[in-house]
């Protein structure tokens, strides 16, 4: 049900405590400008490049996209639309020791689930292969290029650092003819890895070290996901990647800060080789989200060491760990485009991202009720086999949306966090000779309380219910304040319901120990699972990933891999308001009181 509706959550009406983060105008529908849309709009009105746009998407296929890969896709999707031009999706198939056809599958899966579509123009770095080894013939023969004997830690210190001077290598005057011998004998296989790489001849003092006769093959005798056991030598990522740029006429080439040092070699490798396309390299500020981490590394060492159960768990900043906890493809467009395009380094809360969530799913989400931790409850005055039925819209403020019927018998179940035996004051909920109102259906009164004889707990609750009160309204005029969700005992349905927190304690988990300790920083409490939920009859056939707000409870996604037609799992997506910051604060509070 993707209807509109008013930015509303159960009342239509927007609290200060669920305002805009950013406070821009959400009716404001034009793409906010930055510094590339700048460098494209000079270079259009200098005619550069003809005018035209081409952009491309190039992710390494060794793992599996998170919203870091998101924001990158939605700019270079996005700028590709705006000037009418193009953006190619390429995979930078270079390291078969890493790469797998599964995260080439899941990438295009999730580009399309973000509403983006590469047409015709998917490309492989591995298609260009037979071209890029060509280049390297030829840097060898123009002098710039040598076939380096050095192990890989020899090259590591005749290359030094930014405190120890580099060496240059004994083979950098290796004869061009030689050089050229080795390359053919190492691309026939004739060599164990290690035993040469071919290095490009630059400048070993440069200050920058990416410039310090950096590698452009090495040896890998591995099965490639596409070419087989055709090649045993592959290229560089920095070697094939800005020549794959320029075999597929990229105007602008856009990447994250982190190959801002990069850059020098990008423009070597195509000044060197006199390419007819030399893209520009511009880059961006990558996206650091608190709670979480933003490595494929580091997630892949989450997914090995079991922290989460795989690539696509609910608590992943993956794109399909984000799509089965529930997030929509349009609350991440909405993410990306609020957050902006910036030259230097910051860290987003995550607190934005489940603003945007909320403000997407308040309008398609439909309204229906459940309960997490059932409380027994017994209407005295509602003969058995009794059932009423009240009508109960699927929104508050948008009928289009329609409506169900939610049946109401002798036997309920309410939050079993509604009900104090010894309430605290202004407590609002169920108590004993208390009433409370029940979601579109009456008012009931607490009558009696039944406990545990050993435990002392209380299992069930004795109630009468005012037949007058139809809707919730009592006929006299009385003002009841405390309104429950609540299901039927006999028609509701038995779900598991796992609830989702932040999977770190610490906002930057990396900030300690340069990042080697992140897993200590686990959230032990980033996952409960209930097993005995109840929700409304409604429910039933739920399709996988449809949501709904459980009314008073927050969002939740129908699991795609786990529910089935016998077995109802739903996955929190987002809690109605975001709790987290008071608790943050109570905490703060509570250690300065100490």
């Amino acid at each position: 049900m993707a209807r509109k509706a008013p930015n509303s959550e159960e009342s239509g009406k927007k609290t200060k405590a669920d305002s805009d983060p950013v406070n821009r105008d959400s009716t404001d529908t034009a793409a906010p400008s930055n510094f590339i849309k700048d460098i494209i709009e000079e270079d259009r009105k200098n005619n550069k490049n003809d005018g035209r746009v081409a952009t491309r998407f190039p992710p390494e296929p060794n793992g599996y996209l998170h919203i870091g890969h998101a924001k990158s896709i939605c700019l270079n999707f996005g700028i590709a639309s705006e000037y009418q031009g193009t953006c190619n999706l390429r995979f930078d198939d270079t390291n078969p020791t890493t790469e797998e056809v599964k995260y080439v599958e899941s990438i295009k899966s999730d580009i399309r689930w973000l509403g983006f579509d590469w047409g015709d123009r998917l490309y492989y770095a591995s298609d260009y292969f037979e071209k890029l080894y060509q280049y390297a013939v030829q840097l060898i023969k123009d002098g710039k290029a040598y076939v380096c004997s050095l192990s890989e830690d020899e090259i590591k210190d005749y290359r030094g650092d930014y405190y120890k001077k580099a060496r240059e290598s004994p083979y950098c005057s290796r004869p061009v003819d030689e050089s050229l011998e080795l390359l053919e004998r190492m691309r026939a296989g004739e060599f164990e890895e290690g035993a040469h790489v071919l290095r490009a001849k630059i400048d070993i003092n440069s200050p920058n070290m990416n410039m310090r006769d950096p590698i452009i093959y090495r040896i890998r005798k591995e099965r490639h996901h596409r070419t087989g056991d055709k090649w045993c030598i592959y290229p560089m990522y920095d070697f094939a990647h800005c020549l794959s740029d320029s075999l597929e006429g990229i105007t602008h080439s856009i990447c994250t800060l982190e190959f801002e040092d990069h850059r020098p070699l990008y423009d070597w490798f195509l000044d060197e080789l006199a390419v007819d396309c030399h893209p520009q390299q511009i880059e961006f500020a990558r996206l650091n989200l608190s709670y979480t981490v933003m490595s494929k590394r580091k997630l892949l060492e989450l997914v090995e060491q079991r922290h989460v159960s795989g690539w696509d768990d609910p608590r992943m900043p993956t794109v399909s760990g984000l799509r089965r906890r529930g997030y929509t493809p349009e609350s991440i467009r909405n993410f990306c485009e609020r957050i902006g395009v910036a030259k230097a380094d910051s860290m987003v809360d995550v607190a934005l991202l489940e603003y945007c969530l909320r403000e997407d799913l308040n309008e398609r989400a439909p309204r229906v009720m459940g309960v997490l931790r059932p409380l027994r409850v017994v209407i005295d005055n509602l003969p058995e086999g009794q059932v009423e039925e009240f009508d109960a819209p699927y929104h508050p403020t948008d009928p289009s949306f329609g409506s169900r019927k939610v049946p109401f018998s002798r036997v309920l179940y309410i939050e079993r966090e509604d009900f104090r035996e010894d309430p605290p004051g202004k407590w609002f909920r169920l108590a004993p000779g208390r009433e409370v109102r029940l979601r579109y259906a009456c008012i009931i009164k607490c009558v009696d309380v039944v406990k545990d004889e050993k435990t002392e707990e209380v299992v069930e609750l004795h109630c009468t219910w005012d037949p007058e009160s139809r809707g919730g309204n009592p006929p006299d005029g009385r003002k009841i304040k405390g309104t429950l969700h609540w299901v039927s005992a006999d028609h509701s349905l038995e779900a598991e319901v796992r609830l989702y927190d932040r999977l770190f304690t610490k906002a930057n988990p990396l900030e300690e120990k340069n990042g080697s300790d992140f897993t200590a920083q686990i959230n032990p409490e980033s996952l409960e699972i209930l097993k005995s939920c109840r929700v409304e009859p409604s429910l039933a056939g739920a399709k996988p990933e449809s949501k709904y707000q459980f009314e008073r409870l927050g969002y939740f996604c129908v699991d795609p891999v786990d529910s089935t037609g016998e077995r109802l799992v739903f996955n929190r997506t987002v809690p109605l308001r975001d709790t987290w910051a008071k608790i943050e604060k109570a905490q703060l509070e509570a250690d300065r009181r100490k």
